[in-house]
């Protein structure tokens, strides 16, 4: 097939590899097998899609680690699919008209490992007895084929089979489990429209656990040697979950929340669709990762329910779990939050000035000062609006785009309506220029 990626325009700049154009995928069902031993990974993906334009070749984004043995589109084989550069190309023998359904079936399998990327190694990893999925921000393509991009949000079923030693995490709810010759099959149903760098496989020797009175129910699966550490770490979630209820607004997802703790240490607690994934070393008993169970826990308001429409609006996700953090603090009897922006202010500005908030950069969209300065934006909206008007506009800007994708000036756009003055002046300070204020 001929490669025309060179004339294709680029959907994001920051990721100016992902995303895929002329159509838009309405569902994805997932059957995989995978071998924990042999890190040996085999799948169908069978893709619901519609048309948005005349189309008789396709992408999906896909690692080169794994190869695709056979492709139809409408129960027909593909004329022709090739893979490279990240992406299986797909040629119809027939072109489809602007509107047509489209049900794609890809049969795919190999050794699947992390992608390469700005921001180390996202996707696919082994741990030392199982396996794991951080997607963000370009992972998800290391264990399935799909339109990774954020705006480009679906309905999931995912059926997972390993062996009977292991237990399967994965997004939304369990609707089956079945033992079969050594193996067991954890089916899984995510309705909720989610971004592909939010669905997750956790695979390990875990023990579940359900808390108990919780507004939302809130399960656990970690390794039986840590159970007492969880018990004294992550103790105070029931009331964390009520406090971002009163303040965000309900909870977005019909199917409850889950924390899963790895066997083995991880860098940093990661987030996906109504599941929180913590290392080892986030659960010793010290009470020390608080701050991080309240910042993942926001994440299914902010970036995983309303998720950023392009990746240089990432502080929508991570300024805002981070004033979470200062909110749990606040009313946990920690700092206040007056105190924490005092405190994180300063540490600003001894740090170079050279970062815009609202574009940091691929390079730079984790940053830490996005996050410390987007927590610091919304606290001097906060001061402004007064609590009453501010927290009316987060539980407004949560149920407006629940389930959806946004940018930031739907935000200040919404924010607009909630303030007697005009706000301009705090966004271009905040938003729109390096210099802290």
């Amino acid at each position: 097939m001929k490669d025309s990626a060179a004339n294709t325009p680029v959907i994001d700049p920051y990721l100016p590899k992902n995303g895929n154009f002329g159509y838009r995928v309405s569902r994805y069902e997932l059957e995989l097998e995978y071998q924990v031993g042999a890190n040996r990974l085999s799948g169908i993906a069978t893709i619901t899609a519609v048309t948005v334009t005349e189309l008789q070749s396709f992408t999906l984004d896909l690692s080169p680690a794994l190869s695709v043995r056979k492709v139809s589109v409408n129960g027909e084989p593909a004329g022709q699919f090739s893979c490279r550069g990240g992406k299986l190309r797909v040629k119809m023998a027939t072109k489809l008209a602007t509107g047509a359904a489209m049900t794609v079936v890809v049969r795919y399998g190999g050794a699947p490992k992390p992608i390469r990327s700005l921001w180390g190694d996202v996707g696919f990893e082994e741990l030392t007895d199982g396996a794991l999925v951080a997607g963000q921000p370009n992972g998800a393509a290391s264990w399935f084929p799909c339109d990774d991009h954020p705006r480009a949000k679906a309905a999931f079923r995912l059926q997972v089979s390993s062996e009977n030693a292991y237990r399967v995490i994965a997004n939304g709810k369990l609707v089956s489990r079945r033992a079969r010759a050594g193996h067991t099959v954890w089916t899984y149903e995510q309705p909720e429209p989610t971004s592909t760098y939010l669905i997750t496989v956790q695979i390990g020797r875990y023990e579940t656990t359900r808390l108990a009175r919780t507004p939302v129910p809130i399960a656990a699966a970690l390794p039986e040697r840590l159970r007492s550490e969880f018990d004294h770490d992550f103790a105070r979630q029931p009331q964390m979950m009520q406090l971002f209820i009163d303040l965000f607004g309900p909870y977005p997802l019909s199917t409850g929340y889950t924390v899963v703790v790895t066997d083995d240490a991880l860098e940093i607690p990661l987030e996906a669709q109504g599941i929180s994934i913590f290392g080892a070393n986030h659960c010793d008993g010290t009470g020390d990762s608080e701050r991080l169970i309240a910042h993942e826990l926001a994440h299914q308001w902010f970036g995983n329910s309303v998720t950023a429409r392009r990746w240089r609006d990432i502080w929508l996700h991570e300024g805002f779990a981070c004033y979470a953090e200062w909110l749990w603090s606040e009313h946990g009897g920690g700092s206040s939050a007056d105190e924490l922006a005092d405190h994180y202010h300063r540490q600003l500005q001894d740090q170079p000035q050279d970062l815009l908030l609202t574009d940091p950069g691929p390079e730079d969209m984790f940053d830490d000062r996005v996050y410390k300065r987007g927590a610091l934006t919304l606290h001097a909206l906060r001061t402004r609006l007064g609590d009453v008007k501010f927290f009316a506009l987060l539980q407004d800007w949560t149920k407006r785009y629940q389930h959806g994708t946004a940018v930031t000036e739907d935000f200040t756009g919404l924010a607009a309506s909630y303030s007697d003055e005009p706000l301009r002046p705090l966004w271009q300070e905040w938003l729109y220029s390096t210099e802290l204020p």
